[in-house]
């Protein structure tokens, strides 16, 4: 089967034997998943038939058209659009077929534990340490900016299992239960009020070496899977004309005539330009995405999703004038996810600050995008050939 035809026949088929309105949305969703429509450039057996990532929107139409509930994608981000592409390329079979299908289906929620308060932008100077006792890690440590924490049954985790050698070699890469003896999750209250990130610390908690993901001491290699994903999540995602933030200003604009100024005016239309060649490049990664998997391309995705929400957000505050100050709640929460079109001015001017940190910051993008996009030559560097015990710290 490789038309879209036989696809969209397929899925009718499956809409018959599972009908939206009377089939539970669990029961649903996990046979979806084992009738390969889930992702179907998954192989078959893991929520896929094995076919051009191109073909799933004749999935979704259908599914759509049908009123079937789909699995929350915003909600699981983190498992769909990191841990799953990871898991797929580096995990045994049985770790594939544990974990896809319940990730997808959003039975159970992902978090990434990277960042460390010392190593953020330079994540692998990460100090948390992982020790072998047998069949099992006992891993120390803490981790910082966790989004979904407070949520997560399971974490993508690396941690330095060698300080001997220099430190993009001595991580290991692991999958940890965040139900565990040893986990402790705390909320981190940021400028809007709320407290979608955690840190976590992690006291002698054990995982077993069959949660481990790749080679020991490849951890770094097996993160820049989930990374190069990281970015294309969330700078590349695919949206419809005036998605995103252009759109509440926009929006504005065309509503409020009696805010409008030249200059205003002038700014709206740059930047509507600039998001609109931001979307079409999107959509353009994303069909090369289909063909194979995310290079360092997303990284300058990411950075023009930053710098686009920032500016946008402050011209949207400027527009509304003293309305713009206003804020709905400072209410402290911790949310299922971040909701940027959903809430006022206020917050997307506030939340979008975050956006040129989270997924890896501006600063970092750019030297990715100097050094493996345009092939400039690297940055001078003094630790790379040194043991990680031995830098200073």
């Amino acid at each position: 089967m490789t038309d879209a035809a036989e696809l969209r026949r397929r899925t009718q088929e499956f809409l018959a034997a599972h009908p939206p309105a009377s089939t539970a949305r669990p029961d649903f969703l996990r046979a979806r998943f084992d009738a390969g429509l889930a992702w179907v450039h998954f192989p078959e057996g893991l929520g896929g038939l094995g076919l051009p990532r191109t073909l799933q929107p004749v999935v979704d139409a259908e599914l759509a058209a049908a009123g079937a509930p789909d699995n929350d994608p915003r909600r699981i981000g983190i498992g769909l659009g990191m841990a799953a592409p990871t898991i797929l390329k580096y995990g045994t079979e049985e770790q594939k077929r544990r974990f896809l299908r319940p990730l997808w289906t959003g039975e159970e929620v992902w978090c990434q534990l990277f960042s460390e308060p010392g190593a953020g932008s330079d994540l692998a100077a990460l100090g948390t340490r992982a020790v072998r006792d047998g069949d099992t890690w006992v891993v120390d440590g803490q981790k910082v900016w966790t989004s979904s924490a407070h949520l997560a049954r399971w974490a993508i985790l690396i941690a330095r299992t060698d300080p001997e050698v220099p430190k993009h070699r001595g991580i290991t890469y692991f999958l940890c239960d965040m139900t565990d003896p040893g986990v402790e999750v705390r909320p981190l209250r940021q400028i809007t009020g709320e407290a979608e990130f955690n840190e976590v610390f992690l006291t002698g908690v054990r995982i077993p070496d069959d949660r481990r993901l790749g080679e020991v001491g490849d951890g770094w290699r097996v993160a820049q899977t989930t990374l190069n994903n990281e970015r294309v999540a969330i700078g590349g995602r695919r949206l419809p004309r005036e998605g995103g933030m252009i759109g509440p200003a926009a929006r504005t604009w065309r509503e409020r005539p009696e805010l409008r100024t030249h200059d205003l005016h002038q700014r709206l239309l740059t930047l509507w330009v600039e998001a609109e060649v931001a979307r079409l490049t999107g959509e353009r990664l994303g069909q090369q995405l289909a063909a194979g998997h995310p290079g360092p391309e997303g990284a300058g995705m990411k950075l023009a999703f930053a710098r686009l929400n920032q500016e946008i957000s402050g011209l949207e505050v400027e527009l509304r004038g003293a309305e713009g100050l206003l804020y709905d709640d400072w209410t402290m929460r911790r949310p299922e996810l971040v909701d940027f079109t959903g809430r006022d001015a206020g917050y997307r001017y506030l939340r979008s600050k975050g956006n040129s940190i989270e997924g890896g910051t501006s600063e970092v993008l750019l030297n990715i995008v100097a050094e493996r996009v345009l092939g400039l030559p690297a940055e001078p560097r003094t630790d790379k050939d040194v043991a990680w015990k031995d830098l200073a710290r």
